[in-house]
């Protein structure tokens, strides 16, 4: 990423911006602003047809794009996030099945999808090269307003009925389709849960009320006639806000989408508008339930209130500033009565303030909660906040959460997510529901208003006082698990088939028949994409970035001082290669890594340190990771990294704090068993949403000595040892061999920690700090000279699991199965053409089988060029046995007709795995990091080199060389025991444990 010069605002190469009232085609200019924080400009314009359009002029060689859609369901059937897939799966102009997943190895984008909200869909995408910037945005203007919404279409993404034999009317009738699977899935996850019930909850007359997403139960309801009915009335110039960012020049962009859309609308009056709801005359309760087990410790309860209109700019800020200032750290003054009650393990999901409706909500309360405790928690929110208006927020805590603010404006990065849309996203809330989109990205005079008005008197204890207590618009939910939930669920789905299907006459069953063979017939079908845009190998950048860096050594470290364009903000990484790490302190190794941020240290406990960083940096993390050496996938080597960031003129505190994390962390009993309680009721809710990497994880762990690390550090390994340490129960049996001495407690893991806290002060010391040229003269010796034992660099050597397929049940009616294979460290010379072959498989072959033909939500080929493993998986998958057939099928598709294009595509798409999008904070901590691990850019670049020159028989040879099954270790989670007589079939039995 390039950024302009931290002392200019535009440079020369910039396009230069249009002026207020300049015609620009059929757009008129209405608004041209600066944007000093990010060094940009915004430009506001509107069309003839209504349509608005944003655009953000930036020295960014990332361009972005969006088109967004306010979308307003009446029902909970779906329609909008089902007509979300239909819409990119064939076009006027690209009348191929599913120009969105065939363009994605056509392109070198740095971010392609699309997304369904409370109340709008967006449409985003954003990539570096000029040529597929246009290219995509072809493909996304014709796929959103010229969309085939094929019937067919309609039934692979949407629902179905289908036999369980496809061309078989005897045997049982099923409902299937892609976005049906993806909600049963995702509704058997208690935070998907918690956010649906919240707007019913909150908003119960608005569309807010619905689920945008589908209910699996009211899915079936939609027609056909319906999606197309509502396309019509939602994807139209007069209700677009299109979005553009970059130094790509507006006036082509624009003619663009004239050309290509604006030319063939007139203008319509389209009523997308959403009331205010009515207000509460006193406050409700509510609850809901979820498919779960867990009823010691598996409910949650929330008090929410309705507030004032989340477009209002300066009461969207002061909601802002106040949550953070009531939620945002360990010992804000909501957070820590909330937690160290013991009612609970953690704040409730969706806690704090939330401007994602039209109306702004505030919630609060706690997780990991055992039945009964509705009253107990309400009371304790209610309590605590009116102590809080009594005796009064300190200045210094609202100076603390302005100084976040401070930092949130003036940080470009792409972590995470490309700032060119994390830019659209900011302004997208206040502009859809009517407010300024300005104020989304400068807060300027709203933040002069708030600092005028809180020294002249109290102002966030009159907004408690007014928006929460004396606020009738409250509702306390309860989220609680019901174990016969999923049983009771299917025996409504099934309930529901029989329903629909009681009338069928022996031409239905024929009908059903004949539409399932349609649809099959249709997706072996193989199309031509000529008429898709594409790139060529050309395209790709031949050598990686070379980010310059100077280093020094001081005593035993080495430092890193990396000059980049940061907005006046200092990022601090010290990486500790460990020595030896005992096998005992293994497991208790993630567990420090989350907790000695999240403690106390150098005389100050908990609460003094997290207000300390809270006022001083912008955050500090610390993490556990294993690497391996490009040329060994044997030699491992451990380290743990604390990482934080401030703004420069505090710079010499962050190190202050680093440095007293490193050399005197201090852990009560108390404070740790809160954490870990939190730690595990976090990693239980995750095992619904990502089960697949749960699932990649216990399979590589079977192949790969990192693989057996990182299901120890996090996977259900993981998992099972937090269990045994807070709830007293012995973990699952352990998935690496030689794994001795498990945690007994928390005064058994507090004694660990110890012992690990000295062993890290033996370690190497690798330090980056990236800044601006002025701020890299930050003195580190007071981290440096911490530093003093002689202890080589550890290199572990775990030994890999049992080859024995793995299956781990949990609550999901859907599964999420995986199969993996060691292959080949970095610079071996199949290691390139094995990445190839993973973007082929995954493009070319397990979208179609698994995805489209298979209902499943995802379906994925992988491969880590450091660790060596290949994997393939699924995601909400309703099918195990068929799915691992696809995957033993694999080889058989290489013998398929396939020819130079899905080759360079293949190659096109790993590309982009060798290029990530970095930006000011990330570019040379990267580069440095992957030197001092022996992947400089030479031995990157050869790897480049390597695979640009990737034949298919090359795919072939490695397939036949590394990914045989019997070097194939398997996994699963689901819902239920797997095994059945289909698997073993495939010679598959697993061996089945609990989550």
């Amino acid at each position: 990423m390039t950024s302009l010069p931290t002392t200019a605002l535009v440079s020369p190469a910039l396009p230069a911006a249009p002026r207020v009232g300049e015609r620009l085609g059929r757009y008129t200019v209405e608004r041209v602003e600066t944007l000093p924080e990010m060094q940009g400009t915004l430009v506001l314009l509107s069309h003839e047809l209504g349509a608005r359009h944003a655009h953000v002029i930036r020295d960014d060689d990332n361009a972005a794009f969006a088109v967004t859609f306010p979308t307003v369901p009446k029902d909970s059937t779906g329609v909008a996030h089902i007509l979300e897939h239909i819409v990119l799966m064939g076009s006027q102009r690209y009348p191929v099945p599913d120009p969105f997943f065939a363009m994605l190895p056509r392109s070198l984008n740095t971010f392609m999808n699309a997304m369904t909200s409370n109340d709008w869909t967006t449409y985003p995408f954003s990539t570096r090269n000029e040529q597929d910037f246009f290219n995509l945005l072809g493909v996304y203007l014709d796929a959103t307003f010229f969309p085939l919404m094929r019937y067919e279409s309609f039934r692979q993404d949407g629902h179905r009925f289908e036999f369980q034999t496809p061309e078989d009317p005897t045997t049982p009738l099923k409902l299937q389709g892609v976005v049906y699977n993806e909600m049963k899935g995702g509704m058997a996850n208690p935070g998907s849960v918690m956010w649906r019930a919240f707007g019913k909850a909150l908003y119960p007359d608005l569309t807010y009320a619905n689920n945008s997403g589908g209910a699996p139960e009211n899915i079936p309801e939609l027609t056909y006639e319906n999606l197309r009915a509502f396309h019509a009335a939602h994807y139209h110039p007069s209700n677009a806000f299109f979005y553009t960012y970059g130094k790509l020049p507006l006036q082509r962009i624009l003619d663009g989408i004239e050309a290509h859309v604006m030319s063939r609308f007139e203008r319509q009056v389209l009523d997308v508008s959403i009331p205010d709801q009515t207000p509460f005359t006193a406050p409700r309760a509510e609850r809901a339930e979820y498919p779960g087990t867990d009823t010691e410790r598996g409910s949650q309860v929330s008090v929410l209130w309705k507030l004032g209109l989340s477009s209002d700019a300066d009461a969207n800020l002061r909601w802002s500033v106040l949550s953070d200032v009531l939620l945002g750290n360990a010992a804000a003054p909501l957070t820590r009565p909330l937690i160290e009650s013991g009612l609970g393990a953690g704040l409730a999901d969706l806690s704090g303030y939330r401007d994602s409706f039209r109306e702004g909500a505030f919630a609060v309360g706690l997780k990991g909660l055992g039945a009964g405790q509705v009253q107990a928690v309400e009371t304790l929110v209610l309590d605590t906040l009116r102590a809080i208006v009594q005796g009064g927020i300190a200045p210094e805590l609202i100076e603390s959460s302005l100084h976040q603010f401070e930092i949130g404006q003036k940080e470009v990065s792409n972590a995470g997510y490309p700032f060119a849309l994390q830019v659209m996203f900011r302004m997208l809330g206040p502009w859809l529901y009517g407010g300024d989109p300005l104020t989304g990205l400068r807060l300027d005079a709203e933040l002069d208003r708030l600092r005028a008005d809180l020294s002249a008197g109290r102002v966030f204890e009159t907004l408690i006082e007014q928006g929460l207590l004396n606020n009738p618009h409250r509702v306390t939910l309860e989220l609680a698990p019901n174990p016969e939930l999923a049983a009771r669920t299917e025996a409504d789905e099934q309930a529901l088939i029989d329903r629909l299907s009681a009338d069928f006459t022996d031409e239905d069953r024929a009908r059903v028949v004949a539409e399932s063979l349609r649809l099959k017939e249709l997706q072996a079908q193989e199309h031509p994409l000529d008429t898709l845009p594409t790139l060529s190998l050309s395209d790709v950048p031949p050598s990686v970035p070379r980010v310059p860096y100077r280093t020094e050594d001081a005593g035993r470290a080495l430092i890193a001082r990396i000059a980049q364009p940061t907005g006046g903000l200092t990022y601090l990484d010290v990486q500790v290669r460990l020595p030896d790490v005992p096998e005992d302190l293994l497991d208790a190794l993630p567990l420090y890594a989350f907790a000695v941020t999240r403690g106390g240290a150098a005389g100050q406990d908990y609460a003094e340190l997290s207000r300390r960083m809270e006022a001083v940096t912008g955050g500090v993390s610390a993490s556990v990771s294993a690497g391996v050496r490009p040329d060994d996938l044997n030699a491992l080597r451990l380290s743990l990294s604390f990482s934080g960031k401030a703004l420069a003129r505090n710079a010499p505190a962050l190190a202050g704090v680093i440095r007293d994390l490193l050399a005197a962390p201090e852990f009560t009993r108390d404070r740790l068993e809160q954490l870990l309680r939190q730690r595990l009721a976090g990693l239980k809710a995750s095992v619904v949403q990502s089960g697949n990497a749960y699932a990649e994880r216990l399979a590589g762990a079977q192949v790969s000595p990192a693989g057996v690390l990182g299901e120890r550090f996090g996977g259900l390994s993981a998992l099972n040892t937090l269990k045994g340490i807070v709830e007293g129960q012995p973990g699952a049996e352990e998935t690496g061999a030689g794994q001795e001495g498990g945690i007994s407690g928390l005064d058994d893991l507090l004694a660990r920690f110890g012992r690990i806290r000295d062993l890290i002060l033996t370690g190497t010391p690798v330090l980056a700090l990236t800044a601006t040229e002025d701020d890299l003269n930050l003195d580190l010796g007071g981290i440096t000279g911490l530093f003093t034992g002689s202890a080589p660099v550890g290199r572990p050597a775990p030994a890999t699991a049992p080859r024995t397929p793995q299956a781990r049940t949990t609550d999901s009616p859907v599964a999420f199965n995986a199969v993996a294979f060691q292959t080949v460290p970095y610079t071996h010379p199949d290691s390139p053409a094995l990445l190839v072959l993973s973007r082929l498989l995954r493009s070319n072959y397990l979208l179609k089988e698994i995805r489209e033909k298979g209902g499943a939500y995802g379906g994925a080929a992988s491969f880590d060029t450091r660790e060596g493993v290949f994997a393939m998986s699924s995601y909400r998958d309703p099918n195990i046995a068929r799915t691992y057939r696809v995957f033993r099928d694999a080889r058989a598709f290489l013998d398929t007709p396939l020819g130079q294009r899905e080759l360079t595509e293949a190659i096109l798409g790993a590309s982009k795995v060798l290029d990530p999008l970095t930006s000011p904070d990330t570019a040379g901590r990267m580069r440095f990091y992957s030197d001092q691990a022996g992947y400089t850019p030479e031995v990157q670049d050869a790897f480049k080199a390597r695979l640009l020159a990737v034949t298919l028989d090359d795919l072939r040879r490695v397939m036949d060389t590394w990914l045989t099954p019997e070097r194939a270790a398997y996994a699963v989670v689901t819902g239920r025991d797997p095994n059945d007589d289909t698997l073993k079939e495939l010679g598959l039995t697993f061996d089945v444990q609990g989550v």
